[in-house]
C-alpha cells in the first residue's frame, strides 16, 4: 500500500507544497479554518492520523506537514536549515498558502511543540491559537538548553541523548543501520506500556543510544506492526541527519528568539502531557508550572493519565476530546 492510499484511510490526500526555499509533503483534508499540526521526532504527518478526521468533521481544514528533512518533504543538508527560525518560516509559510484571509491555529507534538509555540510567539497575527502536546513553551534561558544538559549529565558522566545527537554522522549510523529497529525501540521504550528499565535513566556517557535498551514486544494496543513499516520506509526513504540537524540549533535558536525580545504567548492556549512523559522530570516543579508564567491564556493544561510520551498516538480518543473542547472555545 502505498502513501497516497494510507493517507486516503485518513481521509486525506498528500501533496507537495512549494513554500519557496523547500518544499514540503502536507496531508490534507476537509475545508473551513485551518488547523496545521506539526509532528515531532521521530515521526511524520503520519503521527497525527487519528486527529485528522475528528478535526475535519469539526469544520476545520486539516494540514499535516512531514516536517523539512521528515518523509517527502525536502531535506537540506546544512545544520542551520533546521533552526527554529527556518521551521517556524515553514509553517507560517504554510498558513499564509492555505490560509491567505484568516489566521491558523496550530498544534504541535514533541519537537513540534516549539515550532508551534514559537510560530505562535513570533507571528502572532498569522496563528490565532496554539496548543502543545508534552513539550511547553519556555523562552530561552541565561544558560542555552544544551549546555545545561552538558553540565548536569555530561559533567557527570552520564549519557544523554541530546548529547549524543550533536555529533554529525554518529547517531545517523546507528539509527539508519535498521530503521525499522530504531523506530520500535524509540516508540516502545517510552510509551506508557513500556516494560520498568525500558529506557535506561543512568547509563554512562559514551554508550550508544540504543544500548541497555530492552527489545520490545509487538504489537502494542496503540502501535501495531503495520505502523511500525509506515514509520520505517519513511526514515529508510529520508535517513536521519535532518531530524538529527534539530537538535544541534540550539545556540542558534536562542539567539534568534532573544533577538525578538518577546517571551509571552498572547494566544489562547493548550497544554497536554502525558503523565508517564519522560519530558516532565526535566522541568524543575513540573512543565505546567514552569510554561505558566509565560503563555498569558492557558485555557487548559492536562495531565492524561497512563499515557507516555507519545501523546496523540497513546491515548486518541482523549486528546481529541481535549483539542474539540479547546476548539469550540475561540
Amino acid at each position: 500500500m502505498n502513501d497516497q492510499m494510507i493517507a486516503a484511510r485518513y481521509g486525506a490526500t498528500l501533496e507537495r507544497i512549494n513554500l519557496g526555499d523547500v518544499h514540503l509533503r502536507v496531508a490534507i483534508a476537509g475545508e473551513g479554518p485551518l488547523a496545521i499540526l506539526v509532528h515531532g521526532f521521530p515521526e511524520s504527518w503520519y503521527s497525527w492520523r487519528h486527529q485528522i478526521q475528528p478535526l475535519v468533521q469539526a469544520g476545520y481544514k486539516v494540514a499535516v506537514p512531514d516536517v523539512r528533512g521528515y518523509g517527502d518533504s525536502d531535506r537540506p543538508h546544512p545544520i542551520e536549515a533546521y533552526d527554529m527560525q527556518s521551521l517556524t518560516g515553514d509553517m507560517v509559510n504554510l498558513a499564509r498558502l492555505l490560509s491567505p484571509d484568516a489566521p491558523a491555529v496550530i498544534i504541535g507534538h514533541d519537537w513540534g511543540g516549539p515550532i508551534a509555540w514559537n510560530s505562535a510567539l513570533i507571528y502572532p497575527k498569522q496563528f490565532r491559537a496554539v496548543a502543545g502536546l508534552s513539550v511547553p513553551h519556555l523562552p530561552p534561558g541565561d544558560v542555552v538548553g544544551i549546555d545545561v544538559f552538558r553540565k548536569v549529565f555530561t559533567d557527570n558522566d552520564l549519557f544523554f541523548y541530546m548529547i549524543y545527537f550533536q555529533d554529525e554522522g554518529v547517531a545517523e549510523q546507528e539509527l539508519e543501520a535498521d530503521p525499522a529497529r530504531s523506530i520500535r525501540l524509540f516508540f516502545t521504550a517510552i510509551a506508557a506500556d513500556a516494560k520498568p528499565g525500558a529506557w535506561p535513566l543512568k547509563k554512562p556517557h559514551g554508550q550508544k543510544l540504543y544500548d541497555g535498551v530492552l527489545e520490545p514486544e509487538m504489537p502494542r494496543p496503540w502501535f501495531n506492526d503495520e505502523d511500525l513499516q509506515y514509520y520505517a520506509a519513511q526514515f529508510a526513504r529520508s535517513g536521519f541527519r535532518g531530524p538529527l540537524n534539530r537538535y544541534r540549533n540550539f545556540h542558534r535558536d536562542a539567539e534568534w528568539l532573544k533577538s525578538h525580545g518577546v517571551t509571552t504567548i498572547e494566544q489562547p492556549s493548550l497544554y497536554l502531557i502525558g503523565d508517564r512523559d519522560l519530558v516532565a522530570p526535566m522541568y524543575q516543579g513540573g512543565p505546567i508550572k514552569a510554561m505558566t508564567p509565560f503563555v498569558s491564556d492557558l485555557r487548559g493544561a492536562h495531565v492524561l493519565e497512563s499515557c507516555g510520551h507519545w501523546t496523540q498516538q497513546e491515548k486518541p480518543d482523549e486528546v481529541n476530546r481535549l483539542l474539540l473542547d479547546w476548539l469550540e472555545q475561540l
